[in-house]
């Protein structure tokens, strides 16, 4: 794939994307890639792309508006045969964006050669071609545009008999050839994302460092995370870890964009048709599923514990202030509500509106991030402390995740319960003689309010990996 940077002078590129309905309901993990699948999924409505005909890259304090300037112009010069006309057909592209303005980590939005979806009872299958000639549009603050392998590749699903001619030959999941992955806490050996180390005490000084600093006064709330690490052996197969978090976390989206995989449960915004929706977590408690009456406890103790409402109350409010200038009709729940997932009890509150000017799902990110759920409160003196506090960057952590159209209708969510696994093809060491292993950094976190408790904290962060460790092991 060969990368080209974009001026302001550059011209979009032409794509085509023509979606038909399949006859069937197909097995979204038989056709994604084992070593790098493009995967969303939430219990019956799910996609997987295959293949590769766009990539574009963005960086910096601009990043999301960028990307809705250049998604704008792209599926404004696209031809789009659309007849299933739902929520995801015709052309998508699927990105995931860094934390931190100054990250190192490269915020992309992917458009798929072949994207395979399911809605309920519903399947259709979207084809998307490079038709070329330059338009003439700039594609405005893209800081790279990559033209990917299948760029090239012919149309065929218009002139198809049947929608299934054009879909790829699937690829059994053989779950006996997982071999797993053990995790350690991260440290500067991991590489980038992992720069100066997450050890537990390192953890358990900045949750206390933090803690005084919110009562002397310096800001109201501040989420510290830390890092884990481990080695995927070459050659295995991302779909196990994939299908594990789909089976189990089904009031959350699974995820794997660009080699980050997760299963989310905190929708940071969906836009269709005008609507608007997103739902907000903070505050939390680890489940005790071996013993229902403990279980109980927990979470009747989250519901009426004044720290973690006060916490909630900070989320929520980020919310609220970010959406208001772009919605109209916003309303919240009544009341926080107890979420249950199996790794943990989460308070929560669903926020519902009517957009208000016409602005695109990524814009509406924009406004968003970061909420105080991953970021504290003020949001600008809890970034400067997340910098100052946490000794690595966290890459595409607490970041967004998600997909938008051609409309500019999508759905993101927080990056969550996830890991970041390096890509294929690292060098091999000399004289070696098999493939190197992929390094996966998970990374979890909680937020510090005064009474924060480190060893609550760090209790908090083992729940929060579960999803991951569990997805991943042996």
């Amino acid at each position: 794939m060969t990368e080209v940077t974009v001026s302001p002078a550059a011209t979009v590129p032409q794509l085509s994307a023509v979606t038909r309905v399949l006859s069937e309901l197909p097995d979204l993990l038989a056709f994604a890639d084992p070593e790098s699948p493009l995967y969303w999924n939430r219990g019956d409505r799910g996609c997987v792309g295959v293949g590769e005909v766009l990539r574009l890259s963005f960086t910096g304090a601009d990043r999301f508006v960028a990307a809705s300037r250049a998604w704008r112009e792209i599926a404004a010069a696209a031809s789009i045969d659309d007849p299933v006309g739902m929520p995801g057909s015709g052309l998508v592209a699927f990105g995931t964006f860094a934390f931190a303005d100054e990250s190192q980590a490269e915020s992309v939005l992917i458009v798929p050669r072949l994207l395979i979806h399911r809605h309920r009872g519903t399947a259709w299958v979207t084809e998307v071609t490079v038709t070329g000639g330059p338009s003439g549009a700039p594609a405005a603050g893209v800081a790279a545009l990559a033209v990917g392998p299948d760029s090239g590749s012919a149309p065929q699903l218009a002139s198809a008999r049947s929608a299934a001619d054009v879909l790829p030959a699937q690829r059994a999941l053989d779950a006996t050839a997982w071999a797993g992955v053990e995790f350690r806490p991260a440290d500067a050996s991991d590489g980038p994302g992992a720069r100066g180390g997450s050890a537990v005490e390192a953890y358990l000084d900045g949750v206390r460092e933090a803690t005084d600093r919110v009562v002397a006064g310096e800001l109201e709330k501040v989420v510290l995370s830390r890092q884990i690490a481990g080695d995927l052996h070459a050659g295995q197969d991302l779909r196990f870890p994939l299908l594990r978090l789909s089976e189990r976390y089904l009031d959350c989206w699974t995820f794997a964009v660009d080699n980050l995989i997760g299963a989310s449960p905190e929708t940071l915004v969906r836009s269709t048709s005008g609507a608007v929706s997103a739902r907000v977590l903070a505050g939390t408690r680890g489940r005790h599923s071996e013993d229902p009456t403990r279980d109980r406890a927990a979470r009747d103790e989250l519901l009426r514990s004044a720290k973690e409402q006060h916490e909630h109350d900070f989320a929520v409010q980020s919310v609220v202030s970010a959406l208001a200038p772009h919605v109209s009709e916003l309303r919240t729940s009544d009341a926080p509500f107890a979420l249950q997932l199996p790794n943990v009890w989460h308070l929560a509150t669903d926020l519902g509106a009517a957009l208000g000017a016409e602005a695109t799902a990524l814009e509406l990110v924009d406004a968003l991030h970061p909420t105080a759920a991953v970021a504290g409160t003020p949001t600008a003196d809890a970034v400067a402390m997340i910098a100052e506090l946490e000794p690595f960057d966290r890459g595409r952590y607490s970041g967004a995740v998600g997909w938008i159209d051609a409309a500019g209708d999508g759905e993101w969510v927080i990056a969550l319960r996830c890991a970041q696994v390096e890509g294929v093809g690292a060098p091999a060491a000399e004289g070696a003689t098999a493939a190197p292993a992929r390094l996966v950094v998970a990374t979890a976190g909680g937020g510090i309010v005064e009474g924060s408790d480190p060893q609550h904290e760090l209790g908090e962060t083992v729940s929060k990996f579960r999803p991951i460790t569990e997805a991943f092991g042996a």
